[in-house]
This record gives structure tokens, C-alpha cells and sequence, in this order.
């Protein structure tokens, strides 16, 4: 019988998550050897995560967001590859991009189910390493410069949720943080060296609960896509938000739609970034290099 360690955020969704939890609690009843944790901080998830593997635990599974998934894959990465336990999740967060991009169902009994019957997949991880040698993994999406902003104001909204709550952050974005950097950036395949008001390096196709940034991108092909959007107007940027929405962004010739195994920039001043929706450099950032790079079927995920 499988060892499985519930990870479960009581703040996702806004706080929404708790009943939701509480409400499935009985799907796994006497039907494995289950043990709950509820996260209490910021990074709380990667701990657990890390030593549910180390005390041999066959499955961790996050209930709650992307975050917490993200938490989760940070503490499993940490440590050699036949040490991790297989990664699943319940998505009772706000975007839930992560289980709608590997197929996990949204809907949450079912995704429950999944965790008992469901079958490994292997899924590919990011890795992320700034100027400074900070390492981050992330399992969906890495956003330099507007996204990343987008990100932050998302986070100062409480009156909505999911898919409107992005898109009233990317609104507040367009207004008040229109900046494109010049950034030099070198992958396996290219060079590019011009103003960037955006990249976003995508292992899965959706972020920010619907915006279809890199909709060719597979979780699972052992490479990543990328998105740049350089320097636009106001206007323009509006008139490109839909076509994120869409997926169909890329027919414009401000866009730019690449794939890499591995990517290198430099920007002439400091970036904000997130990864998986995670501020990995605010306001206050002082990150101007980073370093990307696939690691391809780094972790198994039950489907």
C-alpha cells in the first residue's frame, strides 16, 4: 500500500481552499496510508515536501495552487533523482495552470480519485540560476519583466479571483509598469540582443489562468518554448492581450515564439521575475543575469 503525503495549503484561492479540502477528505478514507500537512508559511511546502522523500514516502501531493506545487517540486528537487516520490496535485488554487497543462482534471473529486488509480508520467522541471548563483526549479512557467510584474499586482488583489485577477494585474501592468529593458539573451538555438518589455520561458503551453503564452509548449518533450514581446506602445500591448488569451500572439511581428534546451540573459538593469507564478525578484530587484535551462523527465506525476 502506498505511503502519501497530502501537502495542503489553507491560503490558496484565496483562502477558499479549506472547505474544499475538508470536503474530500472522505474519497481517501481507508483507502491508503495517508497523513495530511497543512502549510503555516512561505516555503513551508518545499520542507515537508523534502522530508515526506527522505522518510520514504511513495507520493506527495499538493492541495492548493500553482504555488504550492511549485513549493512542492522545489523540495523534491533538492534531492538525487531515486530519491523523489511521485508528484500529484488537486488544484484548489487560483490559476491551477500546472494540472490543467499536464491533464490533471479540474474538477477536484476526481483529481483525488487520480492520486489512488491514476498512472506516473514523467514531466520535464526548469531550472533557474541568477548572476548571484540563486538556484529556483520551476515546473511551469519562468516570467521576466512584465509577467513578473503582473504577478506582484496580482498579489494585492482581493476582491477577485482566478482569471479575472490576472487579468486586472495585467490591466494595472500596462498603466503603470511599461518598461523594456535591453536584453542580450543566448540559447542553444539563437541570439537576440534588443528591448524586451517581456520573456517568459514556458515548459507548459497556459499561465495566469488562461493567457495560452506558449501554446505549443508540452511538459513532457524534454524542451522549452520561450515568448518575447519587445518594445510596444500602450495601445499595442492591449491589442496583444486577447491574442495571449488566443494563443495567436505569434503572427505578430513583435512577437518572437523560440524553443531551447538553454537560455542565458543579461538586461541593462535589474528584472522583476516569477516562477510559477512565485515572485522570485520584486520591485526591489537587483537580478540582471540569469541562467535557464530543461531538465528533461526530472520528475514523475500521477495522471
Amino acid at each position: 500500500m502506498k505511503r502519501i503525503k497530502l501537502i495542503f495549503n489553507p491560503h490558496a484561492d484565496r483562502g477558499r481552499a479549506w472547505d474544499i479540502a475538508s470536503s474530500l477528505k472522505g474519497i481517501i478514507a481507508g483507502k491508503g496510508e495517508f497523513e495530511w500537512a497543512s502549510t503555516e508559511y512561505p516555503g513551508h511546502a518545499t520542507e515537508i515536501a523534502r522530508q515526506a522523500a527522505l522518510d520514504g514516502y511513495d507520493v506527495v501531493a499538493a492541495l492548493g495552487g500553482d504555488g504550492t506545487v511549485h513549493e512542492i517540486v522545489n523540495g523534491l528537487m533538492g534531492l538525487p533523482a531515486d530519491r523523489r516520490p511521485l508528484l500529484a496535485a488537486v488544484p484548489i488554487g487560483s490559476g491551477n495552470d500546472f494540472c490543467h497543462n499536464v491533464g490533471i482534471p479540474g474538477d477536484h473529486e476526481q483529481a483525488m480519485q487520480r492520486i489512488l488509480t491514476g498512472t506516473p508520467h514523467p514531466i520535464d522541471i526548469g531550472r533557474l540560476t541568477d548572476g548571484s548563483g540563486r538556484t529556483e526549479f520551476w515546473d511551469n512557467t519562468l516570467g521576466v519583466g512584465f509577467d513578473a510584474t503582473v504577478t506582484i499586482y496580482s498579489y494585492q488583489i482581493t476582491r477577485l479571483q482566478g482569471f479575472a485577477m490576472y487579468l486586472w494585474a495585467v490591466i494595472q501592468t500596462i498603466v503603470r509598469n511599461h518598461t523594456a529593458p535591453r536584453m542580450r539573451i543566448q540559447t542553444d538555438q539563437e541570439s537576440i540582443d534588443e528591448a524586451v518589455l517581456m520573456l517568459t520561458v514556458c515548459n507548459g503551453p497556459r499561465e495566469g489562468g488562461g493567457f495560452r503564452v506558449a501554446p505549443a509548449a508540452l511538459p513532457n518533450d524534454g524542451i522549452l518554448d520561450f515568448a518575447i514581446i519587445g518594445k510596444v506602445s500602450r495601445a499595442m500591448m492591449f491589442r496583444l492581450i486577447p491574442e495571449v488569451m488566443n494563443g495567436t500572439h505569434g503572427r505578430f511581428r513583435q512577437v518572437r515564439l523560440g524553443r531551447c534546451h538553454r537560455l542565458e540573459m543579461t538586461a541593462d538593469h535589474p528584472v522583476t521575475i516569477h516562477t510559477d507564478g512565485e515572485i522570485f525578484a520584486g520591485f526591489t530587484s537587483t537580478v540582471s543575469q540569469l541562467t535557464v535551462e530543461i531538465l528533461p523527465s526530472a520528475l514523475q506525476v500521477i495522471l
